[in-house]
């Protein structure tokens, strides 16, 4: 070859790399544009994000404060209680022991919990508002649990089990008591979706199942074996100076400080919500997924279990849109109206792409105080955004999110 051809083929290589590192940094440039809109408009106190496509950490960023009454700032290790971000790994517990043979998908959760021997399906109130129960038509499954199937669902997005808890008793689902899951279902199992308490009760069938308390079984087998250091159900003393303040929107869309901290001496470690963590270690799950249940040289899941993760379980059931019952704790919320989704063992899944550059198939959810995660396993892309404010479906928040994933898919494109 001549050195005049060499040469011209050296420099477009090098043009290219240059290009590539511009557009990657314009793109970076971009997030950080994303995230800090919200922060300098006063719409929100603080927000970490992180993303990674199949090559390694594709964006890290934290902006703004870790509350509205510190000067604190946002930093990369700030802890979050993660809420409903809890389930996925949860899922991917239970995921473990069926593949052990230690629990089954389809037997019924009775024959482990005595609680779910005879579940019954509330009806409505009488007219002096006790409350009509039938048997269920059908036992609850692990399967159920996990798809959100099973008929439990959460007060604050079903009136009648909010009415229930008040004529019965039972304490809010915040104390982490175990009489707090003691609600009836609200349709017979497998016949609908709702969102719900299920994943506390497949906690509580890991730990019959493992011998271990839920804590535990996490920590030996998902959280260290992915080096999530920073993840655990109770706010631990070192976390003292990175904890994520908790706020409330107001009538006038301002931020106020209040106060918040889960139990710290849980009877239940909640499965459905308990957990506190970092951005960075949710991510690192997030990449095991990403990568069929291996990252870091650590094996959490067998691909086939990996796969179901990946694969809506319910069709032609769907994803119903959630509708509040308690405007302090959530808005009305629907991810992609229009877009059809169903759930997979662990995730929301959308059926076709959305208007945020993820591919169908992909997987998603949140935690109740606008923590938000997904997982495109087509592109290979996922991320993290953290926020901590109540109620859930932040119109700020749902913005910034939405930017951010578009923002990311965009970067991830170009590198």
């Amino acid at each position: 070859m001549r050195r005049e051809a060499v040469t011209a083929i050296v420099g477009a290589a090098a043009a290219a790399v240059v290009g590539d590192a511009k557009a990657s940094t314009m793109g970076r440039e971009r997030i950080d544009a994303v995230l800090r809109r919200g922060i300098e408009t006063g719409r929100l106190a603080g927000v970490v994000a992180v993303a990674a496509t199949e090559r390694g950490v594709l964006y890290e960023g934290a902006f703004g404060r870790r509350s509205v009454t510190s000067d604190d700032a946002m930093t990369l290790d700030t802890v979050f209680w993660i809420a409903s971000m809890t389930k996925a790994l949860t899922t991917a517990a239970a995921l473990q022991l069926v593949e052990r043979g230690k629990l089954s998908l389809h037997a019924p959760a009775g024959d482990l919990l005595p609680e779910l021997r005879a579940p019954e399906v509330l009806e409505g109130f009488d007219a002096g508002g006790a409350p009509r129960l039938r048997p269920a038509r059908g036992p609850v499954t692990l399967h159920h649990l996990l798809t959100h199937t099973s008929g439990f669902t959460y007060p604050m997005w079903n009136a009648d089990h909010a009415r229930y808890a008040a004529v019965a008793g039972l304490p809010d689902l915040g104390s982490c008591r175990k009489a707090a899951l003691l609600a009836p279902l609200a349709f017979d199992p497998g016949t609908r979706w709702a969102y719900g308490i299920g994943l506390d009760w497949a906690g509580l069938m890991v730990e019959r199942a493992s011998g271990q308390r839920l804590d535990s079984y996490l920590r030996h087998h998902v959280l260290t074996p992915l080096g999530m250091a920073d993840t655990g159900f109770v706010a631990r003393d070192d976390w003292n100076g990175r904890l994520a303040g908790m706020h409330a929107r107001q009538p006038d869309g301002s931020l106020k400080a209040i106060d918040f901290r889960m139990p710290a001496e849980p009877e239940v470690f909640m499965g459905g919500g308990g957990l506190y963590a970092t951005a960075p270690d949710y991510l690192r799950f997030c990449r095991a997924i990403m990568h069929g249940g291996l990252f870091d040289g650590s094996a959490i899941l067998s691909p086939a279990s990996v796969a179901s993760m990946c694969r809506d379980q319910i069709a032609p059931i769907s994803v119903e849109r959630l509708r509040t019952a308690d405007a302090a704790l959530s808005n009305d919320a629907e991810f992609f109206p229009g877009i059809p989704k169903g759930w997979s063992y662990g995730f929301m899944t959308n059926g076709y792409p959305t208007p945020t550059g993820r591919s169908a198939g992909g997987l998603s959810w949140a935690g109740l105080a606008n923590t938000y995660v997904w997982i495109d396993p087509v592109r290979k892309v996922t991320g993290v955004i953290l926020m901590q404010l109540l109620p859930f479906a932040d119109e700020p928040a749902l913005e910034t999110y939405e930017s951010y994933e578009t923002a990311a898919n965009e970067l991830a494109r170009s590198v």
